[in-house]
C-alpha cells in the first residue's frame, strides 16, 4: 500500500484558512499595547542628566515573587505613556492610568506595570502604563516629577479618548507603593503650573475620576501622629477610591487608614480592604495569602460603583 505523506500547510487552503481566522481571533481577544507615547516630546520640564541611561538594575541576588524576578527600572528621564486597550468584544469603555511602585527610585515595571495592564485588560478595562521619572531628582520634593508626568498622562489619555474609543469621564488611577502615593496626590491635585507653562492643555482635566491605592506608601506622617501629608490631603473633590493593604506591611498600614478615615470626613465613597498578613510588593502574581486576592475585590467594587459595567 502507497504510504501516504501529510499535506503542507499550503496544499491545505481550508486548513490555512481556519488557521489565519484562529491567530486574527486570539489577537482580537488579547490586544497588543500600542507603542509607547513620549510625555514631553520637546522635553520634560527640567533637564536631568545620568552617568547611565536608563537601565534594569535587577540582580541574580534580588528576591522573586512568586517565583519571578521583578524588572526594576531606573535613571529615567524620556517618561512614556503605553496604551492597553481592551479586546474590542469585552471593552466596557474605563480606562485605568497604572503607576508602578519602587520608593521613587525604581520602577517595578512588569509587577506593578504591565502585568497589571494585562489583567485590567481582561476584564473589559483598557490600561495605560506610566513610566515616570526616577529616581528622585534633586532639589524637588519625590514626587514632583512623577506627579507632572502623571498628571500629563492623564490629559493625553483624554484628548486621545475619540481615538481610543474611551470614555473621558471614566479615566482612574492605580498605583502601589509610592505609585500609590503618586495615585492620592493626583486625586488631589486640581492643576499643575509647570504642565501649563510648559505646554497648552486647553483645560483638560488632570484628577482621575476614581482611584484605586494598593499598599500605598507616604500618606502620612508617622512622627506627627499620622497626619496626612498636605499633598494627600483630601477634599471633597476626591474621586471614589478604593484601598488594599496587609497588616504587616512595613510601610504601616496606619497610613492607609489614616487616609481612609480623612476621605470618610469629607464623604468620599471609599471601600478599604485590610488582610492580617502579606507583606509588601507582591503586584497581582498570587500567594497563599487572601490579600493577593485584591484584583477580585476591585473588580466588584469597579462594577458595583458604575465604572464597570
Amino acid at each position: 500500500m502507497k504510504k501516504r505523506t501529510p499535506q503542507r500547510f499550503s496544499q491545505c487552503p481550508l486548513l490555512g484558512t481556519i488557521l489565519v481566522l484562529s491567530t486574527f481571533l486570539a489577537q482580537s481577544l488579547h490586544a497588543l499595547p500600542q507603542a509607547p507615547i513620549d510625555l514631553w516630546p520637546a522635553g520634560t520640564p527640567e533637564n536631568v542628566e545620568f552617568e547611565r541611561s536608563e537601565f534594569d538594575q535587577t540582580k541574580p541576588e534580588d528576591d522573586l515573587v512568586d517565583g519571578r524576578y521583578v524588572t526594576r527600572l531606573t535613571n529615567v528621564t524620556n517618561p512614556t505613556l503605553t496604551f492597553y486597550p481592551a479586546p474590542l468584544s469585552e471593552n466596557a469603555g474605563p480606562t485605568v492610568l497604572v503607576c508602578p511602585g519602587g520608593g521613587y527610585w525604581i520602577l517595578a515595571y512588569d509587577l506593578e506595570g504591565s502585568e497589571i495592564c494585562e489583567w485590567l485588560n481582561s476584564i473589559g478595562v483598557n490600561a495605560a502604563l506610566l513610566k515616570y521619572r526616577v529616581p528622585l531628582r534633586e532639589g524637588r520634593q519625590r514626587f514632583e516629577a512623577p506627579l507632572e508626568d502623571a498628571a500629563r498622562a492623564m490629559q493625553i489619555i483624554r484628548l486621545r479618548a475619540k481615538k481610543w474609543n474611551i470614555d473621558p469621564d471614566k479615566v482612574g488611577v492605580l498605583g502601589f507603593s509610592a505609585g500609590g502615593h503618586l495615585s492620592a496626590t493626583l486625586s488631589n491635585t486640581a492643576s499643575m503650573p509647570t504642565i501649563e507653562e510648559h505646554e497648552a492643555v486647553n483645560g483638560i482635566k488632570i484628577r482621575p475620576d476614581f482611584a484605586v491605592l494598593i499598599y500605598p506608601a507616604y500618606l502620612t506622617i508617622e512622627e506627627e501622629n499620622d497626619a496626612i501629608r498636605p499633598e494627600v490631603k483630601p477634599t471633597v473633590n476626591t474621586p471614589p477610591t478604593f484601598i488594599s493593604i496587609a497588616m504587616d506591611d512595613p510601610v504601616r498600614v496606619e497610613g492607609a487608614m489614616s487616609y481612609a478615615l480623612a476621605l470618610k470626613n469629607f464623604e468620599v465613597a471609599t471601600e478599604l480592604h485590610i488582610y492580617p498578613t502579606g507583606g509588601h510588593g507582591y503586584g497581582l502574581r498570587r500567594t497563599q495569602n487572601p490579600v493577593t486576592t485584591w484584583p477580585d475585590r476591585v473588580e466588584d467594587w469597579m462594577r458595583s460603583s458604575g465604572f464597570l459595567e
